[in-house]
């Protein structure tokens, strides 16, 4: 039984010891107890020649479950040093048609054909080109080729024995899908109720009819909310008139979901691509830059602000104490109605038709939330300041700008969408950079007015 590792440097001396040694079981028995996971994360700690060594070693499934775990660019590089003959008979045999075309997507063409004309099996092989001719993002590109089929015409004895023939080629039997003549798919059926039906029966008369499928092209971030709202593990895919050409199951998905949540991470931090840690420092630069750039600007943009009011600061110096305070509460708010317009986007539990009352209810949040806030600041200032136009000039301008920041930061995203972009860039340094000026002006503007009155 494969069981969990901290990977530490006694076990990677040790290791690198049994691969100078050219050690063969040594390095397998030091391998033996391990999950293919742990044995991936291997890749980090040792060269590429160390790598090539060791995953050649292992046989049959477990090698094609490590070469399966590892890092997209940390597998790319390591199959291009490998012959394209090792790599079909070694890994790609052993690996069902969806894992097969993950790992070769990313090979150049040259790379893809050497591997695919090594494949023994021409079935396999031609499954794998099916699904490399997918967009990696859809359903197309999610699904295995690989799961039991049957007619409606056949019995429940005929099913029994197909499902023996082709139980082989599955990991997981969660459905019987069942199909015509003409491969359209009819519907599902379970085991357990094929096994309490009579032999003679035929299929077509206990088959599951109202299911829920995908078409081919259905993007990837649907198909995860379908599957999550309707507890699926897993959902057969159609084309385009309603042939069976695979399934997903629920590991596929939570890759998915996992890469999505990296990718909407990754953008409201401002990152306008993927950045791994392992990426080169230009790249990671260029990722970088674009926002730090815009940031630059808004903050140009509020120090012209200030400028403007650069007078008014002169005369009233007071006012530039609090300053900090006013554009670090209105980017914290927007930021917090931003990012839970974008979680009821992204679930689909906010729809178009409930936009006027979610800004309603924003806007009746901020203003708790501001009178609260407000009140605090006013009774520090009354009591710690000699200036009563000051203090009530902070306390309203706070007010003010946290529901500026609220209805600012609940529109953008929406906006956004109806723009088609991606409503995740709104949870960023936008909001925060829009809000810090917005924030400026109407401190300036509130302060002016109620020290012109006091």
């Amino acid at each position: 039984m494969a069981r969990t590792i901290e990977i530490n440097r006694e076990f990677i001396d040790e290791l690198r010891e049994a691969i100078r040694d050219n050690d063969e079981k040594k390095a397998l028995i030091l391998l033996e107890d391990f999950h293919a996971a742990d044995i991936a994360e291997l890749y980090d700690e040792i060269n590429i020649e160390e790598a090539r060594y060791l995953y050649l070693l292992l046989e049959g499934d477990r090698a094609s479950d490590v070469l399966a775990e590892l890092d997209d660019d940390d597998r790319s590089r390591f199959l291009e040093v490998l012959p394209g003959e090792v790599i079909a008979q070694k890994f790609i045999d052993n690996m069902d048609s969806d894992d097969a075309a993950d790992v070769m997507g990313d090979l150049s063409e040259e790379k893809k054909q050497d591997i695919l004309l090594h494949l023994d099996d021409l079935e396999q092989a031609g499954d794998i080109v099916d699904l490399l001719g997918y967009d990696e993002d859809t359903a197309g590109g999610l699904m295995a080729k690989e799961m039991i089929i049957v007619n409606e015409n056949w019995t429940i004895l005929t099913c029994l024995k197909e499902l023996a023939n082709q139980a082989d080629e599955v990991d997981e039997v969660y459905y019987m899908y069942v199909i015509d003549n003409d491969d359209i798919l009819k519907g599902i059926v379970s085991l357990k109720k094929m096994l309490l039906s009579n032999n003679a029966t035929k299929v077509k008369t206990i088959i599951e009819d109202d299911i829920i499928y995908v078409n081919a092209a259905t993007p990837a971030e649907e198909v995860a909310q379908i599957m999550e709202k309707y507890d699926l593990v897993a959902i057969p895919v159609v084309d385009s008139i309603g042939r069976l050409v695979g399934r997903i199951t629920i590991d596929d998905i939570v890759d998915v979901i996992r890469e999505e949540a990296e990718r909407d991470y990754q953008m409201a931090s401002g990152l306008t691509d993927e950045v791994e840690e392992s990426d080169r420092i230009m790249h990671i630069t260029r990722v970088r830059l674009p926002w730090l750039l815009i940031g630059l600007l808004g903050g140009i943009m509020g120090a012209l602000v200030l400028g403007r009011f650069e007078g008014s600061l002169k005369i009233y110096p007071e006012m530039a104490f609090f300053i900090p305070l006013i554009a670090a509460m209105g980017g914290n708010v927007g930021i917090q109605s931003s990012a839970i317009i974008v979680q009821g986007l992204a679930n689909k539990t906010l729809k178009e038709e409930r936009t006027m009352r979610r800004l309603g209810r924003e806007f009746l949040v901020a203003l708790f939330n501001g009178v609260i806030l407000a009140a605090l600041i006013f009774t520090y200032n009354f009591f710690i300041s000699d200036s009563f136009a000051l203090t009530l000039t902070v306390s309203s301008a706070l007010l003010s700008v946290i529901l500026f920041a609220a209805l600012f930061g609940t529109l953008i995203p929406l906006l956004l969408v109806k723009m088609k972009i991606d409503p995740a860039l709104a949870t960023g340094p936008f909001i925060t950079t829009m809000n810090d000026i917005m924030g400026l002006l109407i401190y300036m503007l509130i302060g002016r007015a109620l020290y012109g009155i006091f």
